[in-house]
């Protein structure tokens, strides 16, 4: 038997002992990233790295990151997909490459993992007018031990990563499967279509060419690797278990709701009811207890959130769950998750009180809403028609709060289908920015450092000096999210900032740029910095070596002194005019501003 905390110790002791350093998890929000609503895998925090920016603590690099992934939401209730996931991840920024990624991944998962070699299959790219077929990656691992009739070529749909946006670091990808039943001689590729049975365990992404704005595909300069192992499909797989809901970190959150159902037994629905309260109330309690404080809302992460919830909410219903459950479910969370991830038992009084606010408010918006739905689906029965309007579906939306996938869901059930087209165009018209996907947010991608994103990155370290100047000193970052035409800054306040207030984080920041300061960037170790005065944002989540950025005026003054990953200009001179466009409230002691520079 092997516990989840015993695996991240495996797996980056492993690495270490291959010469990587150990780097701390990243936020689940995405820092200064405008493409996407949650950080869904490792390597988001390190794009600047891999896009040739050098990295304070070396190129070989790993870690244990805590994830968010919605785009398989409607198959959380099988066996094996999970919405909050913990993903085993090591780099290779520019140092080795194929062969050695792959002797390496074969080495951990036979050697110190001791899975039979023939428990395993693995997939490469079958090549395409792009890109040509990878031959090096298949003779990789048969080289390294993996029979030539367990190594299957498939096409880009399944064996290619990126890039994130329209432009970047893209490549073809080996991933690995473990095979539950079978015999191994009748292996094919046709195990894909047979993912209950032959669980994906990890990826090697090849990062092996950049896709320019022409939509040509060019060799990289740096050639990265990029590798990603699912801690909890592997912990399933290594004791035997049959599906992720036995594994020690996910165990008790589901023994907790049975136990809340009162039942002893349950069919097969509500298996699936079981699993998806537990994953998306796992999921809700690590987004809630992130150090950057997201609460439900009607956009970007918050919605997402709420949607988590409220699903959690209506199928703990099914099961018979009544009154609020949510808080007893976030404890046994933060008690599991809370020695991997601090974070989640320091923020808990924000955890729950979020999580009660909204079980409240859904709980009457959900008897109400389903009633109308219900009397809905009622008429159009007997009218012989199959389609809810796109008009009821926004309408639930906008006065019970039900997330359009609810609906869908729900009519789905009962045999009925929903007018998407016309509910989006109305929600459309509603609100001004359209929630965009669950993840996907922004064009660009995350090799966006266009000039104007850049100089936004640069103004956010000095909205954050002004405020620790101007206002409190204890102020700080809670967020951010920029894309090239705009900034948004969360930040710690009780009480909206005055007219007064804004103006003068303006004038401030105004001032900054008027005396073209430049910007200086120093790599050091994380006590030197604190001894030099650097400000850090969300601490746990910074290695052994950090880069600091330093602004500093012509007359010597320092306006800003921040650890940061970049990117960011390398003189104030040429920003623009700062101006604050609008001021709003996020959550309980936390507000948003969004500022331009014109």
């Amino acid at each position: 038997m092997i516990t989840s905390t015993e695996l991240r110790e495996k797996y980056q002791a492993f690495f270490e002992s291959k010469e990587h350093v150990r780097i701390p998890s990243a936020s689940l929000i995405p820092e200064n990233d405008p493409t996407v609503l949650f950080t869904t895998a490792g390597m988001h925090p390190l794009v600047p790295y891999l896009m040739g920016e050098t990295h304070p603590s070396g190129k070989r690099l790993v870690n244990c990151q805590k994830c968010i992934r919605t785009g398989d939401i409607d198959e959380v209730g099988d066996k094996w997909h999970l919405s909050f996931f913990e993903m085993l991840g090591h780099w290779s920024l520019g140092d080795y490459f194929k062969k050695e990624a792959i002797k390496m991944s074969y080495e951990f998962l036979t050697k110190t993992l001791e899975i039979p070699v023939e428990k395993l299959s693995v997939t490469v790219f079958e090549g395409d007018r792009d890109a040509a077929r990878d031959v090096e990656a298949a003779l990789a691992w048969k080289e390294a031990g993996i029979p030539e009739n367990r190594i299957h070529f498939l096409p880009k749909i399944e064996n290619w990563w990126g890039p994130a946006g329209e432009v970047g670091p893209c490549g073809p990808d080996t991933e690995s499967f473990y095979r539950m039943v079978g015999d191994e001689e009748k292996d094919t590729k046709d195990f894909l279509s047979r993912p209950q049975d032959f669980p994906e365990l990890g990826n090697d992404v090849l990062m092996q060419y950049t896709k320019t704005k022409k939509g040509n595909y060019e060799e990289s300069k740096q050639k990265n690797i990029d590798n990603g192992d699912g801690l909890e499909r592997l912990v399933s797989v290594l004791n035997g278990y049959e599906n992720t809901f036995e594994i020690d970190t996910i165990k008790p959150i589901y023994e907790k709701i049975k136990e809340l159902t009162k039942k002893k037994e349950h069919d097969e629905e509500e298996v699936r009811s079981l699993r998806i309260v537990t994953d998306h109330l796992r999921a809700a309690t690590m987004i809630l207890g992130d150090d950057k404080a997201v609460a439900p809302s009607n956009v970007d992460q918050g919605y997402v959130l709420r949607k988590f919830i409220r699903r959690a909410i209506r199928h703990a219903r099914l099961l018979g769950i009544e009154g609020n459950f949510c808080k007893s479910v976030a404890e046994i969370v933060i008690e599991v998750m809370k020695d991997p991830y601090t974070e989640v038992e320091k923020n808990k009084e924000f955890v729950f009180s979020e999580l009660l606010k909204e079980e409240e408010k859904f709980s009457v918006a959900l008897v109400n809403g389903t009633k109308k739905l219900d009397r809905t689906l009622e008429f159009l029965k007997k009218a012989g028609k199959k389609e809810v309007s796109g008009k009821l579906a926004f309408d639930l939306y906008q006065s019970f709060g039900f997330p359009i996938e609810m609906v869908t869901e729900i009519c789905s059930e009962k045999g009925y289908s929903v007018d998407i087209d016309d509910f989006n165009k109305r929600i459309k018209e509603h609100q001004n920015t359209s929630r965009k996907g669950a993840e996907q947010k922004f064009k660009g991608g995350l090799a966006d450092a266009k000039e104007e994103t850049t100089k936004l990155h640069t103004a956010t370290h000095l909205t954050l000096a002004a405020m620790k100047e101007i206002i409190d000193k204890d102020m700080e970052q809670k967020g951010a999210n920029i894309n090239a035409e705009r900034m948004r800054f969360d930040f710690n306040s009780d009480e909206r900032l005055t007219d007064e207030q804004l103006r003068a984080i303006e004038q401030w920041v105004n001032t900054a740029i008027a005396s073209e300061a430049t910007v200086k960037m120093e790599v050091m170790s994380l006590n030197e910095a604190k001894k030099a005065n650097a400000h850090g944002s969300f601490e746990s989540k910074y290695g052994e070596k950090v880069k600091v950025y330093t602004v500093t005026g012509p007359d010597g003054k320092v306006y800003s002194k921040e650890i940061c990953g970049g990117p960011h200009v390398e003189t104030l001179n040429g920003m623009g005019t700062y101006k604050i466009k609008k001021q709003e409230s996020v959550a309980a002691g936390i507000k948003r501003i969004k500022a331009v520079l014109e």
